[in-house]
């Protein structure tokens, strides 16, 4: 537990540092704190706000989840049938990178006007966010198996499903987790993004009504809960890869 801990400082040390110096910054009134918030003025509007910001992150990572776990289904088909056939794999791929070149701030509004104020567009951005990622991480995965695995399992006369199933997905794990970790944090800012552009619930609501009255250290106190909700689940990613890969950071 200790050296947890002091792993743990050791990891954020700069980041209290930044703390203490934006706080000593405002005390000393080098900065008007109706521009920029002290760190302590935002820790006290985060906790006279906590209910209503609990509210709405609630249903932010409702959507991020729901449309991670769509985009994560999608991912897994499209990167098997990318990996199968060459020439599927090189009439896709443009498309997929033409996706990521599309800023997601410029397609939200567009899905807004398609689909309306509720969860459905938000749920599709964030698809559109987390789906490449996470099939470029699969399929390089895939394609990380040697020829000589390869050999074995077609002289053992296994099928597709079962070469899959028992050497490229197994052989795709750490890719998948790896990936997983950055389509986490896409999908969570794309679930804001989506809020900014109207709706009833979400930090992304919350942000631009406190925008609008201008509130800097509301502003500031859901940026920093979407910061630590995203560390959260890429911590909670990095577990889930430690018990279900134990093999591998035990070697």
């Amino acid at each position: 537990m200790s050296v947890s801990l002091s792993r743990l400082a050791r990891q954020y040390s700069l980041v209290l540092l930044i703390l203490l110096v934006w706080q000593a910054v405002i005390g000393m009134g080098l900065m008007p704190d109706y521009l920029l918030p002290s760190p302590w003025q935002i820790v006290q509007a985060f906790i006279d706000d906590f209910a209503l910001l609990a509210m709405h992150a609630k249903y932010t990572l409702a959507t991020a989840f729901i449309g991670t776990m769509i985009g994560l289904l999608l991912s897994f088909v499209l990167s098997i049938l990318m990996d199968l056939s060459r020439g599927f794999r090189q009439s896709v791929y443009p498309v997929l990178l033409l996706n990521q070149t599309i800023p997601t701030i410029a397609i939200a509004p567009l899905l807004v006007i398609w689909l309306g104020y509720g969860i459905t567009p938000k749920i599709v951005l964030v698809v559109l966010s987390v789906f490449f990622p996470m099939t470029i991480a699969l399929l390089d995965g895939y394609r990380s198996v040697g020829a000589d695995e390869l050999n074995l399992f077609r002289s053992m006369k296994a099928t597709t499903y079962q070469t899959y199933r028992h050497l490229k997905i197994p052989s795709a794990m750490g890719y998948f987790f790896t990936g997983l970790k950055v389509a986490l944090s896409y999908a969570l800012i794309s679930a804001v993004v989506a809020e900014w552009l109207g709706g009833y619930h979400g930090l992304g609501v919350y942000m631009t009504r406190v925008r609008k009255s201008y509130e800097l250290d509301n502003m500031f106190a859901v940026i920093f809960l979407i910061s630590f909700l995203t560390l959260v689940l890429i911590a909670l990613v990095k577990w889930l890869e430690k018990r279900l890969m134990a093999y591998k950071f035990q070697q």
